[in-house]
């Protein structure tokens, strides 16, 4: 006990100490993770078509997870009467960033594939912070060597571009190189609105590789409930965030804000409820550029519903209090 008469041990507030995930430990020896989950920063940009930024996002999101680091007893939630993340019970580590080749997509895309597939190896869920969306096709990729996956995909924009002047591994092409993979079984895309998003083309050949698109007015015509209807049961899903899914006004820190998007309990619901309908075995979260949001805002969004991700994912398997 302290002096005070309250809990042993440091304070720990979240201003204070190293800048990991959640304050969780850091694990730099990509041979030696041990955790259910390993967050792994994609700090890249260099595949964005307008503004530059993102590279700075998983900086950002680790600093603004902070806040949510709930020391020794987890994070109790009473609306669901439940505690997540309960450190006896779901280990996270930070194995830092990915290393960036400045002007090489490729080389920086083939570190960023090779950290997630360490995070695989170890038995561990990855949860890659990025960077531009382009970072989504070597975190797909490194799942070639596990069982299939259906991706569900939260942005603005289909990213389902072929080829534009002789561009394939940008920003706007990441959905279309994941339907080029085996592993990859079908999509539900969420969120995609207005101009600008892609041209016709590309949604017939979403369609066409087994994408169920929906705009934000559609899904709430439907619900929560009726979206989760439409995705397939019992099966592995990779989710693919970008933040301008939601709408600007809750996360302007992005390079291509959209306004018409989603609010935050939208998407977390529908998450929630994915983790009872099958297993959500890797995450990617992108787009986060933070110097267009001086109030951090978008951040933290980021940070707080990447936390609550996964407590209900752990919760699913049992790892709840």
């Amino acid at each position: 006990m302290s002096k005070h008469g309250y809990q042993s041990g440091r304070l720990n507030l979240p201003f204070v100490g190293h800048c990991t995930f959640g304050k969780q430990p850091a694990q730099l020896d990509w041979d030696a993770i041990d955790a259910d989950v390993a967050v792994l920063g994609a700090p890249f940009d260099m595949g964005t078509q307008y503004r530059a930024g993102a590279r700075f996002g998983p900086r950002a999101i680790r600093e603004a997870s902070t806040l949510f680091s709930f020391g020794h007893d987890g994070a109790y939630d009473f609306e669901d009467d439940v505690t997540y993340l309960p450190v006896d019970k779901v280990r996270v580590v930070d194995i830092g960033d990915a290393d960036m080749i400045h002007t090489d997509t490729l080389q920086s895309h083939a570190n960023i594939e090779y950290g997630v597939r360490k995070i695989l190896k170890a038995g561990a869920l990855p949860l890659v912070l990025g960077g531009d969306h382009s970072v989504h096709i070597p975190c797909i990729r490194a799942f070639d060597d596990q069982p299939p996956v259906h991706i569900i995909h939260i942005d603005a924009h289909l990213d389902f571009v072929d080829e534009r002047h002789g561009v394939r591994y940008g920003h706007g092409n990441p959905l279309r190189r994941a339907s080029e993979m085996k592993h990859v079984t079908g999509f539900t895309q969420l969120g995609i609105r207005n101009v600008s998003s892609s041209n016709r083309q590309d949604y017939e050949a979403a369609r066409k590789a087994g994408s169920d698109i929906l705009s934000v007015r559609q899904f709430r015509e439907l619900g929560v409930a009726g979206v989760l209807d439409r995705i397939p049961d019992g099966v592995r899903y990779y989710a693919t965030v970008d933040v301008d899914g939601f709408d600007p006004s809750i996360a302007p820190g992005t390079g291509t804000p959209s306004h018409g998007g989603f609010l935050y309990y939208e998407v977390l619901e529908l998450f929630q409820g994915l983790t009872a309908k099958g297993d959500i075995v890797g995450i990617d979260f992108v787009e986060v550029a933070p110097d267009y949001d001086q109030s951090g805002s978008t951040a933290f969004l980021a940070a707080q519903f990447l936390m609550n991700v996964l407590g209900f994912i752990f919760h699913a398997k049992g790892k709840s209090a």
